[in-house]
């Protein structure tokens, strides 16, 4: 058995207008994340943490922002396509951590949905799927409350 590892990691500017959708749960907020798709900074970073460990790119590959297909689409939906190409390599996921920084609001009340909603996409138990939340403490543009990050780490047998 082959073990991948990939790494992962999203951001965006927040600005009014838009939904928060983070782990696909709509976060109650003043603001959303500017992108041409829904902008889940975690899905986005758990999906380039796949694509890398299988060697099949990143998510700027494979759904360019200059496709219009892809204007405001769902990340979940992506995150389905990736996890095709991930079963069709022959790998599964056997486990997924990561990590979103966002000033506010506070997301720890949001990661037990978060968990429901990715864990059967990933085809993981929860309990093999890691989300965790913190803030930037003031610091740069996240901690002005001005942007959200996500990292991710997954690991692939096959």
């Amino acid at each position: 058995m082959v073990f991948k590892v990939g790494l992962g990691f999203d951001s965006h500017r927040l600005v009014a207008g838009r939904p928060l959708i983070i782990g696909g749960i709509n976060i109650p907020a003043s603001a959303g994340c500017l992108a041409h798709s829904d902008g889940d900074v975690l899905v986005h970073a758990l999906m380039d943490a796949l694509l890398g460990a299988a060697g099949l790119g990143d998510i700027g590959q494979k759904f360019p922002e200059t496709d219009p297909a892809y204007k405001n689409i769902s990340s979940l939906e992506l995150l389905q396509t990736v996890m095709v190409e991930i079963k069709a390599s022959g790998l599964v996921v056997l486990n997924a951590d990561s990590i979103v920084i966002l000033e506010k609001p506070r997301l720890a009340s949001f990661i037990p949905q978060m968990k429901d909603r990715l864990s059967p996409l990933l085809a993981l138990n929860p309990s093999s799927l890691g989300i965790k939340a913190k803030t930037a403490e003031g610091l740069g543009e996240v901690g002005a409350g001005r942007a959200v990050e996500a990292w991710a780490t997954v690991l692939l047998a096959g």
